[in-house]
């Protein structure tokens, strides 16, 4: 569905509207909120459904020469640990979206852009629910993920060298080019279509992060980059279901790019 938005007095309001821009709404086919039964939803802890909806930002930062950046969520956090996604987080109170990508985008990786570079557009909404299949448990966070694409004016290579991870967030960082991209979206999460993997080298150049925050290169296989969220037991390192709906959005930009500069 496509949605209109507002964010008024530190709150994010979705609505249908024939005025204004509208903006992709989507979840997955295996949502938890989707096929909670009634019993489900009464078990579900008091504080779980007094927390709401939180809302959050994510970057799809594009370089000059058409690249993504990619982290890994480090393996103590609680919420989709060792899994890729943008850079992200919370919306505070009093900022606005691109305040808040900003922030979360240089708090994570040291990239520090200012607004008036960066072009920001809005790609989608996905609503984010952990764990993200019941077979898992009962849903413990319920986000609704704004995804924003921002434009570099410098190379991968240029901001690489301005990366400072935060190692408390991100174990790993990867620019990924369209080529990889398609490959990634083609592994649809619930589906057992064929994966587009285009003549892709086996393995894949990443930055690793050491425990006190330096970066060093590495390659972790293709197969970690297709893989698909399992539906039952542990989870696995693979890219975020959400993500892959933004990183389809980002490969339909850059064939109806925007007609202003």
């Amino acid at each position: 569905m496509e949605v209109n938005w507002s964010l008024e007095k530190n709150q994010f309001i979705l609505y249908r509207g024939d005025k204004g821009l509208r903006i992709p709404l989507k979840r997955p086919a295996f949502c938890p909120i989707k096929h909670l039964s009634v019993t489900e939803a009464s078990a579900i802890p008091l504080d779980v459904q007094q927390r709401g909806i939180d809302v959050g930002v994510a970057i799809i930062l594009q370089t000059a020469n058409q690249k993504v950046l990619l982290t890994r969520r480090a393996k103590e956090l609680r919420i989709f640990p060792n899994v890729w996604v943008p850079p992200g987080g919370h919306l505070e109170p009093d900022e606005t979206l691109l305040d808040a990508g900003l922030r979360e985008l240089q708090e994570e990786t040291g990239l520090k852009l200012e607004p008036e570079e960066v072009s920001p557009k809005i790609l989608g909404l996905w609503e984010s629910v952990y764990p993200p299949m019941l077979s898992r448990g009962l849903p413990q966070r319920h986000h609704i993920v704004i995804y924003m694409l921002l434009h570099s004016s410098l190379s991968h290579l240029q901001l690489q060298a301005f990366l400072s991870p935060s190692p408390a967030e991100v174990s790993a960082c990867l620019w990924a080019d369209s080529r990889l991209v398609r490959a990634i979206v083609s592994a649809v999460d619930g589906e057992d279509a064929e994966v587009r993997l285009d003549d892709l080298p086996s393995s894949i150049s990443v930055s690793q992060v050491s425990t006190g925050g330096a970066l060093s290169d590495s390659t972790l296989p293709l197969t970690v980059f297709v893989s698909r969220a399992p539906v039952s037991g542990p989870d696995v390192e693979r890219v975020s279901t959400g993500t892959k709906f933004a990183l389809e959005l980002w490969l339909k930009s850059l064939e109806t790019p925007d007609p202003d500069p």
